[in-house]
């Protein structure tokens, strides 16, 4: 064995070639490649009465103008529901170019294609389309109403309705001696990384092969749906993801209609065709998250125990569902959090509307349902006047109850059982990181100055590590380099250094020799993705399965060279030598060279020289007969169910007494992913997740009027919190690994941002004493509340967290505003 890796905060191998420029992103590639560019819908629901070109075809320049009646076969097909559901009964999925109808602003309804992107878009500005508008339907409440349709035969405008129920709910309600009901609010939003789509293809007539780059979070995906669109044999397609800059679930889809629309054109011209996607477009045709309306109704005993809990809500999943309703599944399962619920039934509606269609973005339907689960908690131990933390303590499931059954279906559908977690501990570490129990005379002190802080807690379950499957291949060259290959895709989270370390550890070689793919269909041709929190357990453990097979084959090759029994070799630093007797060893190199043998005979400076290795011995074949020659090996892992990562964080906000405005003083997360591969990695993804939380809870919104336009697509309106804007944030870890998997790992990449929304608006609450439920929440969201709560449209807080001093300066910030205006 090498030197420990696991557990090693070891510096990312990635950093130095992305921090130096050395990166290749999709625009860095074809130079030389046709520019696509593409008429948009400026309605948010209109037929198509007529596209009129006539001004652009003769623009010098342009290559083609193409509409959805010059798109053969498959291409013109509706683009393909990836995961369909029972209860999706009216999925609904849009067109590459829009057939007849568009049904968002921004839906694709003309492709140039010219020499370069300006060309392109001067052509487009000169094409004439003409539409009839129909009403749009806009926000979750327009859509439940029904009087209006976002698609003529989907009643109601619900693409699905699900109900999961454990136990009696309407029993046990009634035999509760408490019951709360909360009606709560989380607008929608948007992930925006900083590359967004993009799609690079080039066709070899020649060899009637295709080659395509998209910036994508699955390469496999875009190859399968590329092959099957263009009817071509999906051995003669191959997808590489190159540096992508950012993905957070908006580039999960596949494919997006440019990335079947490119290919198409490269091999209709017979020259490289490439896609770049602006801002503007980003905002208004890629994909938002979070929007949802919730009811959320809980029974409780004296001690604030639940005895039940019943949970509606509405889901805008936007015009379309090429993604199925993954996030309102997600929400339903996983707003369960640490507790045990009693009873439980969620009902939910997913709804079209004339607005950008949704899919999983960071966090994927949990901090929504974070949010309805601690705003609850914190709702109980008000009603009771109980400590926040108390109340959640009553309610924690033990670790002497794991592995714990909810008795529902998750997202894949596989039954919500937790692996692990000690949630008792992570409740102790989270309460000494922020000093809960100090608070008080913290706010004493505060007061005193004139300064008004609250603080807040939320915890969270996050299902990690889905199926079905991801693979890894090892390949040792004679120089002794290690090989590593796994399909997923990389967009920042560290893999090249985390899987290198998975293999230094397993195999016992240096970290500097093994260098990782991702994303190349070439290398891995078979894989999921990258989402949902499951590289490191997906293609970490069949890369760790991959090295263990690599392991045992260098072993019995090198024994056998040796002339001793492989248990008694040990690999270190890349060399198999003998335990306790050190120089009688070789490298793994030369053990690459005897795993290559030809039935030749040579002599031993030509074998050192040469990959020819082996006797000319007719009793012994070089290759046995359950063998291959060189050393290499392949394996996938394929889990038995979802691993469960889970933590809590806790924050101090201050709010302005005059001008509302809101500062995070102090933000703690406690963290537990099972066993942690690279600490620095681990803080890495938590510390970005809080910074997209914080963007949640306090900024990030999409701002649609009635007629579907989005009034804020530019990052000169979409609000994204600075660094001036995200705390420093205090981190502290809980390891109670998986059962589930060979290195007893759970997922880390989105835990960060799962529950900010719920400890922003319990941390405000607490600093103003009457309830907190939407966000994300603005100074003048905080200001309004305060002027309904001092017009006793909002009720107090039971608990006595107000004095005189703050009820004077709610007072005075109100007199003050309404001066100024």
């Amino acid at each position: 064995m090498t030197t420990q890796m696991f557990g090693a905060p070891i510096r990312r191998k990635e950093d130095p070639r992305l921090v130096s420029g050395g990166g290749r992103y999709l625009d860095d590639l074809g130079h030389d490649a046709l520019a696509a560019a593409f008429v948009r819908s400026p309605h948010a629901h209109a037929r198509i009465v007529e596209v009129d070109a006539g001004d652009a075809v003769d623009v010098e320049g342009v290559v083609g103008i193409y509409v959805h009646e010059d798109l053969p076969g498959r291409i013109g097909e509706p683009l393909p529901l990836l995961i369909p559901h029972p209860t999706l009964t009216h999925g609904r999925t849009g067109y590459a170019l829009a057939r007849d109808e568009v049904n968002h602003v921004g839906e694709p309804v003309v492709m140039v294609v010219a020499t370069d992107r300006y060309v392109a878009e001067d052509a487009c500005q000169r094409i004439r389309v003409t539409y009839e508008q129909l009403p749009p339907v806009v926000g979750i409440d327009a859509a439940r109403e029904g009087a209006l349709l976002v698609h003529d035969d989907v009643p109601g405008n619900i693409a699905a309705h699900m109900l999961q129920e454990v136990g009696d709910v309407e029993s046990a309600l009634a035999a509760s001696p408490h019951t709360l009901t909360l009606e709560l609010d989380i607008e929608r939003s948007a992930c925006t990384p900083m590359e967004g789509r993009g799609v690079y293809a080039r066709w070899d007539d020649e060899r009637r092969e295709l080659r395509l780059w998209s910036s994508t979070q699955t390469s496999t995906g875009v190859r399968a749906a590329v092959a099957a669109k263009l009817d071509l044999p999906l051995a003669k397609v191959e997808c590489i993801a190159p540096d992508v800059g950012g993905g957070f679930g908006v580039k999960i889809v596949h494919p997006w209609p440019e990335e079947v629309l490119v290919p198409w054109a490269a091999r209709l011209l017979g020259r490289p065709v490439k896609f770049t996607e602006d801002r503007r477009e980003h905002f208004i045709s890629a994909a938002h998250e979070r929007g949802q309306l919730q009811t959320v109704t809980v029974g409780f005993d004296d001690d604030g125990r639940l005895l039940a809990l019943d949970v509606k809500f509405w889901h805008d999943n936007g015009a379309y569902t090429p993604y199925g309703i993954i996030v309102p599944i997600i929400t339903s399962t996983q707003l369960l959090g640490p507790y045990k619920p009693g009873a439980y039934r969620c009902e939910f509606w997913s709804l079209y509307t004339n607005t950008v269609l949704v899919t999983p973005y960071r966090g994927a339907g949990r901090p929504q349902g974070c949010f309805a689960m601690e705003r609850a908690m914190d709702a109980i131990a008000d009603e009771l006047g109980i400590d926040r933390t108390e109340v959640r303590s009553r309610n924690f499931i033990l670790p002497s109850q794991m592995p714990y059954d909810h008795g529902l279906l998750f997202q894949d559908g596989r039954p919500l059982k937790y692996d692990s977690g000690d949630f008792p501990a992570s409740l102790a570490k989270i309460k000494a990181l922020v000093g809960w129990d100090d608070f008080a005379a913290y706010r004493v002190e505060a007061e005193a100055e004139g300064r008004r802080v609250g603080l807040g807690i939320g915890c969270y379950v996050e299902g990690t590590g889905v199926g079905p499957y991801e693979g890894g291949h090892i390949q040792i060259e004679t120089s002794g380099r290690v090989n590593v290959s796994t399909g997923l895709t990389s967009q920042g989270q560290g893999h090249e250094t985390v899987f290198a370390q998975i293999v230094a550890e397993e195999l016992g070689v240096r970290l500097e020799d093994v260098h990782v793919t991702t994303g190349d269909t070439r290398k891995m041709a078979y894989a999921v993705g990258t989402f949902a929190s499951r590289a490191a357990v997906m293609s970490g453990s069949a890369i760790a399965l991959a090295a263990r097979n690599v392991r045992a084959k260098a072993l019995r090759i090198a024994a056998d060279a040796l002339e001793v029994s492989p248990q008694d070799l040990e690999i270190v630093e890349g060399t198999v030598r003998v335990k306790g007797a050190p120089a009688t060893s070789m490298s793994l190199g030369t053990v690459s060279v005897l795993s290559n043998p030809l039935r030749y005979a040579f002599d031993e400076a030509a074998q050192a020289a040469t990959q020819f290795a082996g006797t000319f011995d007719p009793d012994k074949p070089p290759v046995a007969e359950d063998d291959e020659p060189g050393l290499e090996g392949r394996d996938f892992y394929s889990p038995t169910q979802a691993t469960f990562a889970n933590g809590m964080h806790a924050a101090i906000v201050e709010t302005d007494p005059v001008t509302a405005e809101i500062r995070i003083l102090r933000y703690c997360v406690v963290h537990d992913c099972g066993t942690m591969i690279n600490p620095m990695i681990v803080e890495g993804q938590v510390h970005g997740g809080v910074a997209q939380g914080v963007g949640g809870a306090l900024y990030e919104r999409m701002a649609y009027d009635e007629s579907g336009q989005l009034l804020n697509a530019s990052f000169m309106d979409f609000l994204v919190p600075y660094a001036s804007e995200v705390p420093t944030i205090e981190t502290d870890h809980l390891e109670t690994p998986s059962p589930l998997n060979p290195l007893g790992i759970k997922g880390a990449g989105e835990a960060g941002c799962i529950p900010v929304s719920a400890v922003i608006a319990s941390a405000i609450e607490d600093a103003e004493g009457f309830p907190i439920s939407r966000m994300p929440i603005s100074p003048n969201d905080l200001w309004e509340l305060r002027r309904q709560h001092a017009a006793g449209e909002i009720p107090s807080l039971h608990r006595a967290t107000r004095s005189a001093a703050r009820d004077a300066g709610t007072t005075e910030a109100t007199e003050a505003k309404e001066t100024t205006a």
